[in-house]
């Protein structure tokens, strides 16, 4: 596998979503749904499924946070503009940034005009920077401050989300040696999640962020919680949302029906007299601090014996007289006269 340095561009996170640099916001989130929905390897038969989800999950870290993708879209132009000058200008992230690391102040982008100068900082940490006095004066700042928090995404399994627990994680970082070289370094942490932790929730560990200067503090890292994409159930803020096929039956006489709970388990469920596709029924309780929603939809039989034609053929004469497309005719009709 070819191996990238300090030096090498960030990974193009936007090809990796195969969205344009100028997609907006839902763009991104609907590139992202579509690709997980064909590598996720609990459902996909692709043989790389695993670590293409591992890309566009990184990916979708970046780009579909709106701190971090003004953060990458700098940290690339000034990367192309330093390589297209010969790298005087530019200098490469710290390795593994774009693993989920986001080297920006708690309080985002220009927190304050009393904050360090991180470009300056980083400049001077990695050899690139600019000889002008306000460089030289920003880099002397660097060599007395606070580390900077760390932001990173940590990706867990909805059975994980709702049960809680321990969980080790690994994360590329960045280490100053004894020499003052930065070096790249794999860092094992321990991490606990609560039960009923939900998407975007932060996990705050102490600490662990990038290492103060001039015997200063060092930062804390921020884990932003990301539920995987699951084969049955989506999340919707702290519910959960599936999708409950019901024969033609069950549906028009009503039913009880037996449904998978998140977690494990089965429970059972009432379908009213009656029921439309699309009508939704709710579980209380069974979702991520909130309630499962399920929403219906009709699978018809298919014709594959004498017997289920005959039903149908019984079914279409009990009912010659239901025009399910009547009303949309008159829609058209009133439009049209309109």
């Amino acid at each position: 596998m070819e191996q990238r340095n300090a030096m090498d561009a960030p990974k193009n996170h936007y090809d990796t979503l195969g969205v344009a640099r100028d997609a907006t916001a839902d763009d991104i989130r609907k590139a992202y749904r579509r690709l997980a929905r064909k590598y996720h390897p609990d459902v996909s038969k692709e043989a790389d499924a695993q670590s293409r989800m591992r890309e566009i999950n990184e990916a979708y870290d970046v780009l579909g946070n709106a701190d971090k993708r003004v953060e990458y879209d700098a940290l690339t132009e000034r990367n192309r503009r330093g390589a297209a000058m010969g790298g005087g200008e530019g200098f490469a992230p710290p390795p593994g940034w774009e693993e989920g690391f986001s080297f920006f102040r708690s309080g985002g982008p220009g927190a304050g005009a009393d904050a360090p100068d991180l470009g300056a900082f980083f400049s001077d940490l990695f050899g690139a920077g600019s000889a002008s006095p306000s460089g030289s004066n920003a880099r002397r700042r660097a060599h007395s401050a606070a580390g900077e928090d760390r932001h990173a995404a940590l990706e867990v399994p909805l059975e994980f989300a709702l049960s809680g627990g321990e969980r080790e994680i690994q994360l590329q970082a960045v280490e100053v040696d004894a020499s003052g070289r930065p070096r790249p370094v794999t860092r094992t942490l321990q991490v606990r999640v609560p039960s009923g932790v939900r998407p975007g929730q932060r996990i705050r560990l102490a600490g662990q962020g990038m290492p103060g200067l001039g015997g200063e503090p060092a930062g804390d890292l921020y884990l932003e919680v990301h539920i995987a994409p699951h084969p049955i159930y989506r999340v919707d803020g702290r519910d959960l949302v599936m999708d409950l096929p019901v024969t033609p039956s069950e549906a028009a006489l009503g039913a009880e029906v037996e449904v998978p709970l998140p977690g494990g388990g089965a429970g059972q469920v009432k379908v009213p007299p009656s029921a439309r596709a699309g009508m939704q029924l709710r579980l209380k309780g069974r979702g991520l601090g909130g309630d499962l929603y399920l929403v219906l939809s009709i699978a018809m039989p298919p014709v594959d014996s004498a017997a289920v034609r005959a039903a149908y053929e019984q079914l279409a004469q009990a009912t010659a007289g239901f025009d399910p497309r009547r009303e949309m005719g008159a829609r058209n009709r009133a439009a049209t006269a309109a």
